[in-house]
């Protein structure tokens, strides 16, 4: 990522992902459990790091299911998902993604729950770029950070250049 500006380090990284995890735990302290949905790619790192966070600091369930779509073209393939579907019946799901661009992505990705009597659903993004053209608000963010279009934010979970880049 030597091409990039680094916008958060892997510690600041890792630190804004804690503190989504305590204000999970802190908006649903009184559910037995909660499904962490994260999208396919470091939307699904996100959750994975969030389910060992929570897991850490509260006694909540944690279901973690991925989320697999075209986010270039999400309308042209079914989203899929590596849950039952009863499984999330009466549920707090939480969409789980790294960048809240348009929204185009997260608003096709709650597809497979508009079928679902939830008990909740809330988003959780690494970082919203507010270019949104789709009505998708996300209620845990770790860094707000506002771009032009040309530029591109990539942030990375896994391996040794964990971090938020800007491009």
């Amino acid at each position: 990522m030597s091409m990039h500006k680094t916008i958060l380090s892997s510690d600041q990284t890792i630190q804004k992902i804690k503190r989504i995890a305590f204000e999970i735990y802190e908006k649903n302290f009184e559910e037995e459990s909660v499904v962490l949905a994260g999208i396919k790619g470091e939307g699904y790192e996100m959750a994975r790091l969030l389910e060992v966070f929570l897991k850490e600091i509260s006694q909540l369930k944690v279901h973690l299911m991925q989320i697999d779509l075209n986010k270039d073209h999400p309308h042209t393939s079914p989203v899929q998902f590596d849950l039952d579907k009863q499984l999330l019946s009466r549920k707090v799901i939480i969409v789980v993604d790294d960048v809240l661009n348009t929204g185009r992505t997260l608003a096709y990705s709650l597809s497979p729950f508009l079928g679902v009597s939830l008990k909740r659903l809330q988003v959780a993004v690494m970082v919203n770029r507010a270019h949104h053209s789709f009505p998708i608000f996300a209620d845990y963010v770790g860094y707000a950070m506002s771009t032009t279009l040309n530029e591109h934010i990539h942030v990375k979970l896994t391996g040794d250049e964990i971090g938020v880049y800007l491009s």
